[in-house]
């Protein structure tokens, strides 16, 4: 705890020096899983609070710095026999990130968003100062409000997560679907299993989905092979549910998968957007061994290396998008209709009533005090359906930006909302307007000035695209020799290699040995 205090303490002494010149700053991790344009100013560097202090047995407890991602916390935790509720399936991903940002998956129906498993966070607030922030002592606002607000209420330099026994295996089954709406009722049916562990689906098309169900266990039939994702001859998982349910007949296929084989099996193919890497460089085939010559640039930490360097970011729609059950098939319709994106993702979740930045539908209900009768108006606990869309959008930068303002406007129509880690699009008054209105922005407006925010950037600031800005950016880019193909493909890959992440897959820990 020693090496952890002094870096605090340097970060807090830094933090101090901006609040008190009235500088504006942005923090800087040394690494990130969002596709939003990296800001170049005034930073505040946490990149060294990236280790797991300790693991509890007795209490189920970790104390985690931010930086820790995924695949380094599941190491640390199974040695005690332990996993984190929610794991997101990035191994790149950050507990930090999975706390000041939207992060779930598909245990997510289940234990809610990442941050819902946090139990404590100790932060820097704007002007210096650090504090323990949890759900009952003083700084409880600023526990649920900055869980979601992007790092714009303070600097998150620890936490404390709560840990659930690990199982051996996942018994994973893949349900096929032969329509959006069978697909969409089947994922909301096995939530309510109670011996559902993880639920989620893929859309391979209008008539072929698969929703996947996980059971945690300890017990695997002694014929049943464990299959795994982490190899470089392996199958990209999309693949090998796709190929598993490619006939009708195949309505219910079973199998076990190793517990981290498990939570970090899109990673290899990052779920299926490696496969646009196969387009870009169109001479290269798509086939098993070429995806194995290639292993090391299809991980999800060298794929965002490379898409941040070459520039691609800035037509390629990474988008998750929350809605109400009962809309949810109009919205594939309309995706289907006007992106033509396939798969698409389906991620069960439990809602965070607001006000919050997490996604929810907004939804008011009215209860009646049994003792009074008094009628109150309170947000409605609904589950809801993530769609996850990720692909190529047009190459033309005008005709990108229309259609994801087109996007973001249908989202709206059917009372849905997007993550704020991609592109986002909506004006001031838009962006308010969606996620809850003069209520949310008081609400945030209060806690930004009670805990001394304002050199911070708001969360609007941080997730706007600036469109005047990137337009210049890629006109001045257009005529470049690096922003050429296959240049900017290649340069992308060559910063990849140069940041040498694909080391951290090679020696991951996690991977499956055999019993």
């Amino acid at each position: 705890m020693d090496r952890h205090k002094q870096a605090v303490t340097k970060i807090a002494s830094a933090v101090k020096g901006f609040f008190e010149r009235g500088e504006p700053f942005r923090i800087t991790h040394g690494s990130t899983n969002s596709t939003r344009p990296r800001p170049s100013q005034r930073l505040v560097d946490i990149s060294s609070l990236s280790n797991v202090l300790s693991v509890d047995r007795v209490t189920r407890t970790a104390l985690v710095e931010p930086n820790v991602p995924m695949d380094r916390l599941v190491e640390h935790t199974l040695k005690h026999g332990l996993v984190p509720p929610v794991v997101m399936e990035f191994p790149g991903i950050t507990a930090g990130g999975g706390y000041a940002g939207t992060a779930g998956e598909s245990s997510s129906f289940k234990h809610g968003f990442f941050d819902e498993t946090v139990n404590e966070v100790e932060m820097v607030l704007g002007n210096g100062d650090v504090v323990r922030a949890n759900r009952s002592n003083q700084y409880a606002d600023l526990f649920r409000g900055a869980a979601g607000a992007v790092g714009s209420l303070g600097v998150t330099t620890l936490l404390e997560l709560n840990l659930l026994e690990a199982k051996k295996y996942v018994q994973t089954t893949y349900h096929r679907a032969g329509s959006v709406a069978e697909a969409i009722a089947k994922v909301r049916e096995e939530t309510a299993n109670p011996e559902n562990d993880y639920v989620d689906g893929i859309l391979f098309s209008k008539n072929h989905g698969v929703v996947v169900t996980g059971k945690l266990t300890d017990e695997k039939p002694s014929e049943a092979t464990a299959r795994t994702f982490s190899g470089a001859w392996d199958p990209w998982f999309y693949m090998h549910v796709q190929d598993s349910t490619r006939s009708p007949a195949d309505r219910r296929v079973t199998e076990y998968l190793p517990l981290a084989e498990y939570l970090f099996r899109y990673d290899r193919g990052g779920f299926w957007v490696a496969a646009c890497a196969f387009t870009y460089f169109w001479f290269v085939p798509f086939t098993r061994f070429f995806r194995w010559f290639l292993d090391d640039f299809l991980h999800t930490r060298m794929m965002y290396r490379a898409l941040h360097a070459s520039g691609q970011s800035a037509r390629f729609v990474v988008q998750d998008l929350n809605l109400p059950y009962e809309n949810a098939e109009k919205f594939v319709d309309y995706t289907a209709d006007e992106f033509g994106i396939w798969p698409l993702w389906l991620c069960p979740l439990k809602q965070t009533p607001p006000p919050t930045f997490h996604p929810h539908t907004g939804e008011i209900i009215t209860s009646k005090d049994p003792a009074t009768g008094k009628a109150t108006q309170i947000p409605a606990e609904k589950e809801s359906l993530n769609i996850g869309l990720w692909g190529w959008g047009p190459a033309d930068y005008a005709a990108f930006l229309r259609k994801n303002v087109s996007l973001e406007a249908k989202l709206q129509e059917l009372n849905g909302m997007k993550w704020l880690y991609a592109h986002t699009y909506y004006s001031q008054p838009q962006f308010w307007d969606v996620y809850g209105g003069s209520a949310t922005r008081k609400w945030y407006d209060a806690l930004r000035a009670k805990y001394h925010a304002a050199t911070l950037p708001t969360v609007y600031d941080k997730v706007k695209i600036d469109v005047e800005a990137r337009q210049k950016e890629l006109a001045e880019r257009k005529g470049s020799f690096k922003n050429m193909w296959p240049v900017a493909g290649v340069y992308g890959i060559y910063k990849a290699i140069k940041s040498r992440d694909y080391r951290l897959h090679r020696d991951a820990k996690w991977k499956y040995k055999g019993e």
